[in-house]
């Protein structure tokens, strides 16, 4: 090799040095800010075995800035129901076929682990009205199952009644999601692509950390059997469950014949659950910021909330 290739093949060295640097300090990780909590779902991309996940397989980005993972507890095994707090909020205007799906509910609710705290309420009038608090009586939360009132009027918005749950809901350390059943369906705003009831129920159970599953249920009345208005109700759903990191279940427009697959499916997904806790960049004032989680693990998915709060920076 001459003097002249053996000097072009070291500065070329040097520049692919250089270039690969590019994308390594673009991507450096904040080592100070805010630190945010949100329970992470991890979900099979192919069938049903789940990988395990550890904190150096997660990777969270805040628009195009990676945030620095400084914790990841798994909510299994010796941490299994860990301060887990599960509410069921059924829907008022339901209409007869759920009162089938009672005995599922019941079974769902004594499945739980001993450590799980369970409430149930109905979406009545805007609010929700607590038939039982949350307890870890499973048999007395059992008992408080009752059929929906059947009656259209009583549930002008289920938004209104989920926004109503999470103001009355004590923040605390633990896990605290839903299981949502109703129609989704907005008698008081209509239907259409953009439902501010619907985005603010999102933003509030966001900020609060809530997560909120849900199963379509037929409601009573026009509305019920409303092709329109049945279509955006389980869209509405789907909005609700996915941008708060859950899952919305059903098929088709009419009852499911069992409320067990679903159930079965919910349980596997709260027994796959993680703590992640990440170093977030604070813009100039409090508020949510979207983000979104990558592993390269194969056959895994992270499910979260589209959206956290991240206060202001200092």
């Amino acid at each position: 090799m001459t003097k002249f290739h053996f000097t072009l093949s070291v500065m070329f060295a040097m520049a692919t040095l250089a270039i690969s640097d590019i994308p390594l300090l673009a991507q450096q990780v904040p080592s100070s800010g805010p630190q945010v909590h949100v329970v992470v779902t991890v979900e099979a991309r192919h069938g049903t075995n789940i990988p395990v996940i550890n904190r150096e397989d997660v990777v969270v980005y805040q628009g195009h800035d990676r945030d620095q993972v400084t914790g990841w507890l798994p909510l299994q095994g010796d941490h299994a129901g860990l301060e887990l707090e599960l509410f069921l909020l059924i829907d008022d205007a339901a209409n007869n076929s759920l009162n089938s799906q009672l005995q599922d509910l019941r079974e769902f609710i004594s499945s739980q682990p001993a450590t799980t705290a369970v409430g149930v309420g109905y979406m009545s009038e805007g609010t929700v009205q607590i038939v039982q608090n949350l307890t870890t009586d499973h048999a007395q939360a059992d008992k408080s199952l009752r059929l929906p009132l059947g009656d259209p009027g009583a549930s002008p918005s289920p938004y209104f009644s989920v926004t109503d749950l999470i103001k009355r809901w004590p923040e605390t350390q633990a896990r605290r999601e839903i299981l949502m059943i109703s129609d989704g369906i907005d008698r008081f705003y209509g239907g259409g692509p953009s439902d501010p009831y619907v985005d603010t129920a999102v933003e509030q159970a966001q900020r609060a950390g809530i997560i909120i599953f849900s199963i379509y249920s037929p409601g009573v009345g026009h509305s019920g059997h409303s092709f329109w208005r049945i279509n955006w109700g389980q869209n509405y759903l789907s909005q609700l469950s996915d941008e708060t990191g859950a899952e919305s279940y059903y098929l088709g427009f009419g009852p499911p014949v069992s409320f067990v697959p679903y159930l079965d499916d919910l349980t596997h997904r709260l027994a796959h659950q993680y703590l992640l806790t990440f170093i977030a960049k604070p813009e100039k004032k409090s508020g949510m910021q979207r983000i979104r989680l990558r592993t390269e693990v194969p056959n895994a998915e992270l499910v979260t909330a589209a959206s956290v709060y991240v206060p202001a920076g200092s």
